[in-house]
């Protein structure tokens, strides 16, 4: 079975087993009731090790400032992945030849102007502003833990490339040595969560899918100074697929929106992803497609008994 038949078997098994809910859109689907129960126990497994490093609970819309987004330079690496919301602002004349052009299958898009939004590209972002906003940083710097809804525009029949996602994000804020000092702690936090519920797991250095001759680069990079690792797991696919990333961004987000340390030098950042969807699919795809059947232990862990 090639990857693209094993793609698609697996797609149609969650689909028979009311895991996925196809809108008929490629990797935009709705999730089912059992699919989501197991995600949120995961989460709730998440929450010890968060709540002992003391970090603060925050949550954002899905949705961004377009100012913000054009500050962290996303655009500048990732243009191809973005996605830019749109709204009609027309007269009724327009919106009578916007409706008779609907009605006849007929490109519409001229319609419709660019708001002050954007789809949320990656979970932490919003923290940053906040976080300059809100003055120098404490001496031990700042954690921050969120769940949020992602989009990525990357069409795809591999269940376990959607376009809409959640990420489970810590973000750690502070000087270089507070921040590497994290990210290692959660490396191993990670690895020893994603085990503990009976998957096989290996940890990479990696890099982003930075866009064109510059992004080459740019990945090149960031593995040679091993800024990004993800753990990765197999589900559907020839290779295997990351289900959790740790990044250290230096002083990326530090410079672009004023973040102090409390000695007044500019932040450094990391954050880590625990991917919702991934991580759950990776389930199902390991101990079977039914919870009932999954192994005790794994049961025990994330709460179905005792």
């Amino acid at each position: 079975m090639n990857e693209k038949e094993s793609q698609r078997k697996f797609f149609n098994e969650l689909v028979a087993h009311g895991h996925f809910l196809p809108t008929g859109v490629p990797g935009v689907h709705g999730r089912g009731a059992e699919f989501e129960d197991a995600g949120m126990r995961l989460m709730r497994v998440i929450d010890g090790p968060s709540d002992a490093d003391g970090a603060e609970r925050v949550h954002f819309p899905p949705i961004l400032s377009r100012k913000v987004f054009e500050r962290t330079g996303y655009m500048d690496t990732m243009p191809h992945l973005s996605g830019c919301v749109h709204s009609f602002s027309g007269d009724d004349v327009a919106q009578a030849e916007l409706v008779d052009r609907i009605a006849k299958g007929e490109p519409w898009e001229t319609f419709m102007q660019m708001t002050d939004v954007t789809l949320t590209p990656a979970a932490c972002y919003p923290i940053y502003p906040m976080c300059g906003e809100q003055g120098p940083l404490p001496p031990d710097g700042r954690r921050l833990d969120l769940l949020s809804w992602i989009f990525r525009h990357e069409p795809s029949d591999d269940p376990a490339r959607l376009q809409n996602f959640r990420q489970r994000e810590m973000v750690r804020l502070g000087t270089p040595e507070q921040v590497q000092k994290w990210r290692r702690l959660w490396m191993d936090r990670g690895m020893e969560i994603l085990t503990s519920i009976g998957l096989e797991v290996h940890l990479e250095t990696a890099s982003d899918p930075f866009f064109g001759r510059g992004g080459r680069m740019l990945q090149a990079n960031q593995r040679a100074l091993a800024l990004k690792f993800e753990v990765q797991t197999p589900i559907c696919s020839d290779e295997p697929t990351a289900i959790t990333s740790f990044n250290y961004h230096e002083d990326h987000f530090g410079s672009k929106f004023d973040i102090k340390t409390s000695a007044g030098e500019v932040a450094h950042t990391a954050c880590l992803g625990f991917g919702f969807e991934r991580i759950t699919l990776a389930l199902f795809k390991a101990h079977g497609l039914r919870v009932a059947n999954w192994p005790e232990q794994v049961q025990k862990v994330l709460g179905y008994v005792g």
